[in-house]
């Protein structure tokens, strides 16, 4: 291949190249957490956002006939900060915590340095591949995971199908363009007519292969994968690529390396994927409407009770943001993949 062909990238290969690569790529050199950071995710919004799912884990394993080995795997664990008080709360019930493996399954060296500093006394695996994990029941959490992963994006123009590709081969300008494509050839690897009565589609390669492998799993073994992330159930998909550097949208080809590359997930695409597996079931909700569920409310006015007004104000503050439908609580959703046997459905 020559040196201006490897200069055009796909826009997934694009995206891989800005996060993942290992001299410069965004995930790869820096802690993107916090307010020094670029973004902050709900687990270091509130902690009670990972009281609510540890709540969760705990009734999910009863509901898997409370197994005496089992593994929780947290996908893409950032900083460590719901992993540490999922541990936290579950020394409280020893049982859960004897037979449990905890597993973290991370891609970055750098986010996995960060999760060993914080969770240096917990009986942690750390794992780069999910197929390393034993064969036993279990429960996958995937917070802010898929959103995350490279994408490929497709415009009908007529009735033809083009794919966005980014030109590097001048460092300084680089710029969007678009190939022709056969689009039953993207279908056939997919496994599904992702085309029908669409005119433009994104999706993430990486994202459906993780999704049916996890979903192999569960339909396999038994457990189940609780996903929450960002995204939008229309029929119809859109483009929702967008770049974050200090809390506000960039450009994603003037800050390479530099700024987080993400998008909202089709959850209408994970629901059809899903459906290849005939034993598996979805639940799907807002997070507003999970958290709700789960008691998050009811847990705020217990830990409230005798505090003062200024640190009961800042605990409701943070659970505003979780649950208001102008903030996190409408536009990220809660989807949860398991057997079609398993009845259970807190927080749906």
């Amino acid at each position: 291949m020559k040196k201006k062909e490897i200069l055009k990238l796909s826009l997934d290969k694009f995206i891989n190249l800005s996060l993942y690569n290992k001299k410069f790529g965004y995930y790869m050199k820096k802690n993107p957490f916090g307010k020094k950071g670029d973004f902050i995710t709900a687990p270091n919004i509130s902690r009670l956002f990972s009281e609510m799912i540890a709540i969760w884990i705990l009734s999910f394993w009863q509901s898997l006939g409370s197994p005496k080995k089992f593994n929780l795997v947290e996908l893409g664990a950032g900083n460590g900060e719901m992993m540490k008080i999922f541990i936290e709360s579950f020394k409280n019930f020893p049982l859960f915590f004897k037979s449990c493996n905890f597993i973290i399954h991370e891609k970055s060296p750098k986010l996995v340095k960060i999760q060993k500093n914080k969770l240096s006394k917990s009986k942690i695996i750390w794992i780069s591949k999910l197929k390393k994990i034993e064969k036993i029941p279990s429960i996958f959490i995937a917070n802010e995971f898929f959103d995350a992963m490279p994408i490929r994006q497709f415009v009908k123009r007529g009735n033809l199908w083009f794919e966005k590709y980014v030109n590097l081969q001048n460092k300084k300008k680089p710029f969007f363009f678009e190939k022709k494509i056969n689009i039953n050839d993207i279908e056939k690897k997919i496994g599904l007519n992702i085309s029908k009565n669409q005119n433009f589609i994104e999706y993430s390669p990486i994202g459906i292969d993780y999704l049916k492998e996890l979903s192999k799993v569960i339909n396999e073994i038994s457990g189940g994968l609780l996903l929450i992330d960002y995204g939008y159930t229309e029929k119809k998909m859109k483009n929702t690529l967008k770049g974050i550097k200090d809390h506000k949208f960039a450009n994603i080809l003037s800050n390479i390396g530099n700024a987080d590359i993400t998008h909202n997930i089709s959850f209408k695409l994970f629901k059809d994927l899903i459906k290849n597996f005939n034993n598996l079931d979805i639940n799907l909700t807002t997070q507003k409407n999970f958290l709700i569920k789960t008691g998050i409310k009811e847990r705020a006015e217990i830990i409230s009770r005798n505090l003062s007004f200024s640190k009961k104000a800042d605990i409701y503050y943070r659970i505003k943001k979780l649950i208001d439908e102008k903030e996190m609580g409408s536009l990220f959703k809660v989807m949860l993949i398991k057997n079609k046997k398993n009845r259970f459905n807190l927080g749906f």
